[in-house]
Protein backbone atom coordinates (compact mmCIF):
# COMPACT_ATOMS: atom_id res chain seq x y z
CA UNK A 1 0.00 0.00 0.00
CA UNK A 2 1.60 3.38 -0.86
CA UNK A 3 1.06 6.57 1.42
CA UNK A 4 -0.94 8.20 -1.33
CA UNK A 5 -3.66 5.89 -0.78
CA UNK A 6 -3.84 7.07 2.87
CA UNK A 7 -5.72 10.30 2.39
CA UNK A 8 -3.07 12.52 3.15
CA UNK A 9 -2.20 15.94 1.76
CA UNK A 10 0.58 16.76 -0.26
CA UNK A 11 2.17 18.49 1.90
CA UNK A 12 2.46 15.75 4.55
CA UNK A 13 3.15 13.75 1.83
CA UNK A 14 5.97 15.39 0.72
CA UNK A 15 7.38 15.55 4.13
CA UNK A 16 7.35 11.75 4.67
CA UNK A 17 8.71 11.32 1.07
CA UNK A 18 11.84 13.85 2.30
CA UNK A 19 12.35 11.21 5.43
CA UNK A 20 13.00 8.42 2.69
CA UNK A 21 9.93 6.34 3.74
CA UNK A 22 8.39 4.41 0.65
CA UNK A 23 5.51 2.08 2.39
CA UNK A 24 3.59 2.75 5.73
CA UNK A 25 3.81 -0.27 8.60
CA UNK A 26 0.80 -1.92 10.12
CA UNK A 27 -0.26 0.66 12.54
CA UNK A 28 -0.12 3.48 10.40
CA UNK A 29 -2.13 1.67 7.65
CA UNK A 30 -4.92 0.94 9.84
CA UNK A 31 -4.82 4.20 12.28
CA UNK A 32 -4.77 6.82 9.83
CA UNK A 33 -7.90 6.80 8.06
CA UNK A 34 -9.72 6.33 11.16
CA UNK A 35 -8.14 9.03 12.51
CA UNK A 36 -9.36 11.49 9.47
CA UNK A 37 -12.41 10.21 9.45
CA UNK A 38 -12.32 11.76 12.96
CA UNK A 39 -13.09 8.73 14.93
CA UNK A 40 -11.88 8.07 18.49
CA UNK A 41 -9.27 5.28 18.18
CA UNK A 42 -7.99 2.70 20.75
CA UNK A 43 -4.47 1.62 19.68
CA UNK A 44 -2.91 -1.07 20.86
CA UNK A 45 0.91 -0.45 19.14
CA UNK A 46 4.62 -1.28 20.73
CA UNK A 47 7.35 0.85 20.06
CA UNK A 48 9.01 0.92 17.09
CA UNK A 49 5.87 0.23 14.63
CA UNK A 50 5.65 4.15 13.52
CA UNK A 51 2.77 5.01 15.61
CA UNK A 52 4.10 8.64 16.46
CA UNK A 53 4.02 9.08 12.50
CA UNK A 54 0.47 7.18 12.37
CA UNK A 55 -0.93 9.85 14.61
CA UNK A 56 1.19 12.85 13.50
CA UNK A 57 0.41 12.71 10.03
CA UNK A 58 -3.66 12.80 10.48
CA UNK A 59 -3.14 15.13 13.13
CA UNK A 60 -1.44 17.90 10.95
CA UNK A 61 -3.91 17.28 8.28
CA UNK A 62 -7.01 17.65 10.46
CA UNK A 63 -5.76 20.47 12.33
CA UNK A 64 -4.77 22.77 9.04
CA UNK A 65 -8.49 22.40 7.88
CA UNK A 66 -9.56 22.81 11.33
CA UNK A 67 -10.80 27.31 11.77
CA UNK A 68 -7.73 28.85 13.71
CA UNK A 69 -6.86 31.39 15.91
CA UNK A 70 -3.21 31.93 16.75
CA UNK A 71 -4.01 32.12 20.63
CA UNK A 72 -6.07 29.51 21.01
CA UNK A 73 -4.48 25.82 21.62
CA UNK A 74 -6.35 23.32 19.16
CA UNK A 75 -4.53 19.31 19.81
CA UNK A 76 -2.58 18.29 23.24
CA UNK A 77 -0.62 15.34 22.96
CA UNK A 78 0.42 13.95 26.31
CA UNK A 79 3.46 11.78 26.88
CA UNK A 80 4.72 9.88 30.33
CA UNK A 81 8.36 11.06 29.83
CA UNK A 82 10.53 14.19 28.71
CA UNK A 83 12.37 11.97 26.32
CA UNK A 84 8.89 10.63 24.54
CA UNK A 85 7.87 14.62 24.14
CA UNK A 86 10.78 15.35 22.62
CA UNK A 87 10.66 12.79 20.46
CA UNK A 88 6.87 13.62 19.33
CA UNK A 89 8.01 17.00 19.29
CA UNK A 90 10.39 16.63 16.78
CA UNK A 91 7.79 14.67 14.82
CA UNK A 92 5.22 17.22 14.32
CA UNK A 93 8.34 19.83 13.25
CA UNK A 94 9.58 17.32 10.91
CA UNK A 95 6.21 16.52 9.14
CA UNK A 96 4.34 19.65 9.27
CA UNK A 97 7.53 21.35 7.71
CA UNK A 98 5.21 22.78 4.89
CA UNK A 99 2.46 23.52 7.07
CA UNK A 100 1.26 26.76 9.12
CA UNK A 101 1.08 25.40 12.11
CA UNK A 102 2.86 26.66 15.47
CA UNK A 103 3.61 23.62 18.67
CA UNK A 104 5.41 23.74 21.63
CA UNK A 105 6.67 21.31 24.05
CA UNK A 106 6.03 21.75 27.78
CA UNK A 107 8.09 19.21 30.63
CA UNK A 108 9.75 19.98 33.38
CA UNK A 109 13.22 19.68 34.64
CA UNK A 110 14.27 23.14 32.65
CA UNK A 111 13.41 26.82 32.35
CA UNK A 112 9.53 27.53 32.45
CA UNK A 113 10.52 31.05 30.77
CA UNK A 114 11.12 29.91 27.45
CA UNK A 115 7.53 27.67 27.57
CA UNK A 116 5.74 30.78 28.76
CA UNK A 117 6.99 32.78 25.90
CA UNK A 118 5.97 30.50 23.41
CA UNK A 119 2.41 29.64 24.90
CA UNK A 120 1.94 33.38 25.14
CA UNK A 121 3.07 34.01 21.57
CA UNK A 122 0.37 31.53 20.23
CA UNK A 123 0.46 27.69 19.82
CA UNK A 124 -2.14 24.94 17.89
CA UNK A 125 -0.38 21.81 19.44
CA UNK A 126 0.68 21.24 22.66
CA UNK A 127 3.41 18.52 23.10
CA UNK A 128 3.55 17.70 27.29
CA UNK A 129 3.97 15.74 30.15
CA UNK A 130 0.90 16.19 33.04
CA UNK A 131 2.87 16.95 35.68
CA UNK A 132 4.56 20.86 34.19
CA UNK A 133 1.35 21.23 32.00
CA UNK A 134 -1.13 21.06 35.17
CA UNK A 135 1.70 23.78 36.26
CA UNK A 136 1.11 25.61 33.45
CA UNK A 137 -3.15 25.43 34.28
CA UNK A 138 -2.43 26.21 38.05
CA UNK A 139 -0.48 29.65 36.80
CA UNK A 140 -3.12 30.44 34.39
CA UNK A 141 -0.50 30.38 31.62
CA UNK A 142 -2.48 27.75 29.22
CA UNK A 143 -6.40 27.70 28.39
CA UNK A 144 -7.26 24.20 27.24
CA UNK A 145 -11.18 25.06 26.79
CA UNK A 146 -10.98 24.86 22.93
CA UNK A 147 -8.40 21.83 22.23
CA UNK A 148 -10.34 19.82 19.30
CA UNK A 149 -8.09 16.87 19.29
CA UNK A 150 -6.34 15.02 22.47
CA UNK A 151 -3.83 12.16 22.15
CA UNK A 152 -2.90 9.69 25.00
CA UNK A 153 0.64 8.34 23.89
CA UNK A 154 1.39 5.00 25.81
CA UNK A 155 -0.96 5.25 28.37
CA UNK A 156 0.04 1.68 29.90
CA UNK A 157 2.80 3.66 31.27
CA UNK A 158 1.35 7.16 32.02
CA UNK A 159 -0.60 4.53 34.70
CA UNK A 160 1.98 2.75 35.67
CA UNK A 161 4.07 5.98 36.83
CA UNK A 162 1.05 7.41 38.86
CA UNK A 163 -0.57 10.03 36.39
CA UNK A 164 -3.83 8.91 36.09
CA UNK A 165 -5.37 11.71 38.92
CA UNK A 166 -3.11 14.26 36.85
CA UNK A 167 -4.65 12.96 33.68
CA UNK A 168 -8.35 13.24 35.24
CA UNK A 169 -7.73 16.91 36.13
CA UNK A 170 -6.65 17.91 32.60
CA UNK A 171 -9.40 15.91 31.04
CA UNK A 172 -11.98 18.12 33.01
CA UNK A 173 -10.22 20.86 31.60
CA UNK A 174 -11.27 20.11 27.91
CA UNK A 175 -14.54 20.22 25.63
CA UNK A 176 -16.34 17.12 25.73
CA UNK A 177 -16.76 17.67 21.76
CA UNK A 178 -13.63 16.64 21.15
CA UNK A 179 -11.56 13.80 19.24
CA UNK A 180 -9.62 11.39 21.26
CA UNK A 181 -6.72 9.57 20.66
CA UNK A 182 -5.35 6.59 22.94
CA UNK A 183 -2.24 4.43 22.39
CA UNK A 184 -0.58 1.86 24.51
CA UNK A 185 1.65 -1.61 23.90
CA UNK A 186 -1.00 -3.59 25.84
CA UNK A 187 -4.85 -3.66 26.47
CA UNK A 188 -4.57 -4.10 29.86
CA UNK A 189 -7.95 -4.01 32.39
CA UNK A 190 -7.17 -0.54 33.31
CA UNK A 191 -6.44 0.70 29.73
CA UNK A 192 -10.18 -0.49 28.99
CA UNK A 193 -11.29 1.08 31.71
CA UNK A 194 -9.39 4.37 31.09
CA UNK A 195 -11.07 4.63 27.41
CA UNK A 196 -14.53 4.06 28.99
CA UNK A 197 -14.13 6.71 31.14
CA UNK A 198 -12.91 9.75 28.76
CA UNK A 199 -13.53 8.19 24.55
CA UNK A 200 -16.76 8.23 22.88
CA UNK A 201 -17.34 4.61 20.83
CA UNK A 202 -13.50 4.12 19.68
CA UNK A 203 -12.58 1.95 17.14
CA UNK A 204 -9.60 -0.25 17.96
CA UNK A 205 -6.61 -1.01 16.26
CA UNK A 206 -4.16 -3.75 17.53
CA UNK A 207 -1.38 -4.48 15.38
CA UNK A 208 0.40 -6.31 18.24
CA UNK A 209 -0.75 -9.46 20.31
CA UNK A 210 -1.14 -8.72 23.74
CA UNK A 211 1.97 -8.95 26.32
CA UNK A 212 4.11 -10.24 23.37
CA UNK A 213 7.53 -9.08 22.34
CA UNK A 214 8.63 -8.05 19.08
CA UNK A 215 9.26 -11.40 17.35
CA UNK A 216 12.35 -10.12 15.53
CA UNK A 217 14.17 -9.39 18.78
CA UNK A 218 16.97 -12.28 19.57
CA UNK A 219 16.63 -12.86 23.27
CA UNK A 220 19.04 -15.07 25.45
CA UNK A 221 19.74 -15.20 29.47
CA UNK A 222 23.15 -16.05 30.58
CA UNK A 223 22.86 -17.28 34.47
CA UNK A 224 25.77 -15.63 36.51
CA UNK A 225 26.74 -14.36 39.93
CA UNK A 226 25.45 -11.16 41.01
CA UNK A 227 29.14 -9.44 41.69
CA UNK A 228 30.38 -11.10 37.89
CA UNK A 229 27.90 -9.33 36.41
CA UNK A 230 30.18 -6.22 35.33
CA UNK A 231 33.21 -8.51 34.17
CA UNK A 232 30.61 -10.50 32.15
CA UNK A 233 29.17 -6.86 30.06
CA UNK A 234 32.26 -5.93 29.62
CA UNK A 235 33.94 -8.59 27.82
CA UNK A 236 30.48 -9.37 25.76
CA UNK A 237 30.74 -5.73 25.09
CA UNK A 238 34.33 -5.75 23.79
CA UNK A 239 35.09 -9.38 22.51
CA UNK A 240 31.95 -8.43 20.80
CA UNK A 241 33.10 -5.44 19.45
CA UNK A 242 30.00 -4.06 20.06
CA UNK A 243 29.69 -0.14 19.67
CA UNK A 244 26.45 1.18 20.59
CA UNK A 245 24.47 -0.74 23.59
CA UNK A 246 21.42 0.29 25.88
CA UNK A 247 22.04 -0.95 29.24
CA UNK A 248 19.18 -1.55 31.63
CA UNK A 249 19.43 -1.35 35.63
CA UNK A 250 16.78 -1.07 38.35
CA UNK A 251 18.17 1.89 39.90
CA UNK A 252 19.85 5.46 39.79
CA UNK A 253 22.45 4.35 42.19
CA UNK A 254 22.69 0.98 40.25
CA UNK A 255 23.36 3.29 36.82
CA UNK A 256 25.69 5.72 38.07
CA UNK A 257 27.56 2.66 39.66
CA UNK A 258 28.04 0.85 36.70
CA UNK A 259 28.94 3.92 34.69
CA UNK A 260 31.83 4.30 36.86
CA UNK A 261 32.84 0.87 36.34
CA UNK A 262 32.38 0.64 32.44
CA UNK A 263 34.66 3.73 32.21
CA UNK A 264 36.98 2.42 34.17
CA UNK A 265 37.46 -0.94 31.78
CA UNK A 266 37.95 1.22 28.86
CA UNK A 267 34.17 1.21 27.58
CA UNK A 268 32.92 5.10 27.52
CA UNK A 269 29.54 5.09 28.87
CA UNK A 270 27.04 7.70 29.90
CA UNK A 271 24.25 7.23 32.31
CA UNK A 272 20.63 9.05 32.30
CA UNK A 273 17.81 8.78 34.99
CA UNK A 274 15.23 10.95 36.73
CA UNK A 275 18.50 12.66 39.28
CA UNK A 276 20.14 13.63 35.91
CA UNK A 277 19.29 17.23 34.66
CA UNK A 278 17.41 17.58 31.34
CA UNK A 279 20.58 19.00 29.61
CA UNK A 280 22.93 16.00 30.77
CA UNK A 281 20.25 13.71 29.94
CA UNK A 282 19.73 15.45 26.06
CA UNK A 283 24.10 15.53 25.99
CA UNK A 284 24.06 12.11 26.95
CA UNK A 285 21.82 10.53 24.28
CA UNK A 286 23.58 12.64 21.73
CA UNK A 287 26.61 11.54 21.98
CA UNK A 288 25.06 7.80 22.55
CA UNK A 289 23.26 8.44 18.84
CA UNK A 290 26.65 9.93 17.39
CA UNK A 291 28.86 7.13 19.05
CA UNK A 292 30.76 9.61 21.16
CA UNK A 293 29.84 7.09 23.79
CA UNK A 294 29.16 3.08 23.17
CA UNK A 295 27.17 2.24 26.11
CA UNK A 296 24.14 4.32 27.72
CA UNK A 297 22.93 2.86 31.58
CA UNK A 298 19.52 3.85 32.04
CA UNK A 299 16.87 3.51 33.81
CA UNK A 300 13.08 2.04 33.01
CA UNK A 301 11.58 5.84 33.51
CA UNK A 302 14.12 7.43 32.13
CA UNK A 303 14.30 5.73 28.67
CA UNK A 304 10.73 5.59 28.17
CA UNK A 305 10.26 7.04 24.68
CA UNK A 306 13.79 6.80 23.42
CA UNK A 307 14.21 6.99 19.67
CA UNK A 308 17.47 5.37 18.50
CA UNK A 309 17.32 4.17 14.81
CA UNK A 310 19.15 0.38 14.75
CA UNK A 311 19.87 0.16 18.09
CA UNK A 312 21.44 -3.36 17.69
CA UNK A 313 21.92 -4.74 21.44
CA UNK A 314 20.02 -3.73 24.82
CA UNK A 315 21.47 -5.47 27.77
CA UNK A 316 18.96 -5.90 31.11
CA UNK A 317 22.14 -5.85 33.21
CA UNK A 318 19.27 -6.12 36.24
CA UNK A 319 15.61 -7.89 35.36
CA UNK A 320 12.57 -5.24 36.14
CA UNK A 321 10.84 -5.72 39.03
CA UNK A 322 7.54 -5.38 36.68
CA UNK A 323 7.20 -7.67 33.84
CA UNK A 324 5.96 -5.87 31.50
CA UNK A 325 8.77 -3.61 31.91
CA UNK A 326 11.05 -6.18 30.14
CA UNK A 327 8.83 -5.94 27.20
CA UNK A 328 9.35 -2.04 26.89
CA UNK A 329 12.73 -2.32 27.03
CA UNK A 330 13.86 -4.77 24.68
CA UNK A 331 11.26 -3.20 22.50
CA UNK A 332 14.06 -0.39 22.52
CA UNK A 333 15.78 -2.79 19.82
CA UNK A 334 14.30 -4.55 16.65
CA UNK A 335 12.25 -1.09 15.87
CA UNK A 336 10.76 -0.31 12.36
CA UNK A 337 11.53 -3.68 10.65
CA UNK A 338 15.21 -3.99 11.89
CA UNK A 339 16.45 -6.64 13.53
CA UNK A 340 18.12 -6.89 17.10
CA UNK A 341 19.32 -8.48 20.19
CA UNK A 342 18.20 -8.38 23.78
CA UNK A 343 20.29 -10.18 26.48
CA UNK A 344 19.75 -10.64 30.14
CA UNK A 345 22.17 -10.94 33.29
CA UNK A 346 20.43 -13.24 35.19
CA UNK A 347 21.62 -13.54 39.19
CA UNK A 348 20.06 -16.44 41.42
CA UNK A 349 18.23 -13.64 43.11
CA UNK A 350 16.08 -12.29 39.61
CA UNK A 351 15.31 -16.05 38.97
CA UNK A 352 11.36 -15.48 40.11
CA UNK A 353 11.24 -11.92 37.85
CA UNK A 354 12.38 -14.33 35.14
CA UNK A 355 9.72 -16.34 35.51
CA UNK A 356 7.04 -14.25 35.56
CA UNK A 357 8.56 -12.17 32.69
CA UNK A 358 8.40 -15.72 30.52
CA UNK A 359 4.90 -16.13 32.05
CA UNK A 360 3.80 -12.86 30.36
CA UNK A 361 5.81 -13.33 27.11
CA UNK A 362 4.16 -16.85 27.29
CA UNK A 363 7.71 -18.20 25.66
CA UNK A 364 11.14 -19.72 27.81
CA UNK A 365 14.21 -17.34 26.78
CA UNK A 366 16.91 -19.39 25.87
CA UNK A 367 19.58 -19.55 28.52
CA UNK A 368 23.39 -19.88 27.78
CA UNK A 369 26.12 -20.10 30.69
CA UNK A 370 29.53 -18.13 29.34
CA UNK A 371 32.50 -20.10 30.17
CA UNK A 372 34.08 -18.61 33.61
CA UNK A 373 30.90 -17.11 34.87
CA UNK A 374 28.49 -20.01 35.77
CA UNK A 375 26.93 -19.21 38.82
CA UNK A 376 28.18 -20.87 41.92
CA UNK A 377 25.74 -23.36 43.08
CA UNK A 378 25.99 -22.89 46.89
CA UNK A 379 24.23 -18.92 46.62
CA UNK A 380 21.17 -18.95 47.99
CA UNK A 381 18.88 -16.04 46.68
CA UNK A 382 18.52 -12.72 48.23
CA UNK A 383 14.89 -10.65 48.32
CA UNK A 384 15.19 -7.73 45.92
CA UNK A 385 13.42 -4.75 47.61
CA UNK A 386 12.44 -1.47 45.73
CA UNK A 387 15.04 -2.90 43.12
CA UNK A 388 17.92 -3.89 45.45
CA UNK A 389 18.91 -6.39 46.61
CA UNK A 390 18.54 -7.18 50.37
CA UNK A 391 21.36 -8.30 53.07
CA UNK A 392 20.35 -11.84 53.76
CA UNK A 393 22.63 -13.21 56.93
CA UNK A 394 23.66 -16.19 55.10
CA UNK A 395 25.04 -14.85 51.82
CA UNK A 396 27.79 -13.30 52.55
CA UNK A 397 30.62 -15.14 52.75
CA UNK A 398 28.93 -17.35 49.59
CA UNK A 399 29.11 -14.32 47.36
CA UNK A 400 32.38 -13.82 48.13
CA UNK A 401 33.46 -16.67 46.84
CA UNK A 402 35.20 -17.46 43.17
CA UNK A 403 32.78 -18.72 40.42
CA UNK A 404 32.45 -21.80 39.84
CA UNK A 405 33.47 -22.97 36.39
CA UNK A 406 31.81 -26.53 36.77
CA UNK A 407 28.98 -26.33 34.97
CA UNK A 408 30.31 -24.10 31.91
CA UNK A 409 29.88 -25.19 28.63
CA UNK A 410 32.77 -26.46 26.74
CA UNK A 411 32.33 -23.82 23.98
CA UNK A 412 32.05 -20.17 24.36
CA UNK A 413 28.99 -18.68 22.53
CA UNK A 414 30.44 -16.03 19.65
CA UNK A 415 28.80 -12.54 20.58
CA UNK A 416 30.02 -11.49 16.99
CA UNK A 417 26.30 -13.66 15.72
CA UNK A 418 24.73 -11.00 17.62
CA UNK A 419 23.71 -7.83 14.77
CA UNK A 420 26.83 -5.42 15.08
CA UNK A 421 25.20 -2.68 13.39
Amino acid sequence: MPFTSLGLSENILKAIYEQGYSEPTPVQKQAVPLILEGSDVLIGSQTGTGKTAGFTWPLLQRLSKSSRDGLVVKALILTPTRELAAQVGESVKTYGKYMNLKSTIIFGGVNIKPQLKQLKAGVDIIIATPGRLLDHVNQKTVDLSRVEFLVLDEADRMLDMGFIHDIRKLLALLPRQRQTLLFSATFSEEIKALARGFMRTPKTVDVTRENTTVEIITQVVHPVDNKNKTSMLTEIITSGNWTQVLVFTRTKHGANKLTDKLSIAGITASAIHGNKSQAARTKALKDFKEGSIRVLVATDIAARGLDINQLPHVVNFELPQVPEDYVHRIGRTGRAGNSGAAISLVCIDEHKLLRDIERLIKEKIPQVIIPGYAPDPSIKAEPIINGRRGNGPSQGTAHNRPPSRAHSPKKRPSYSSYPKR
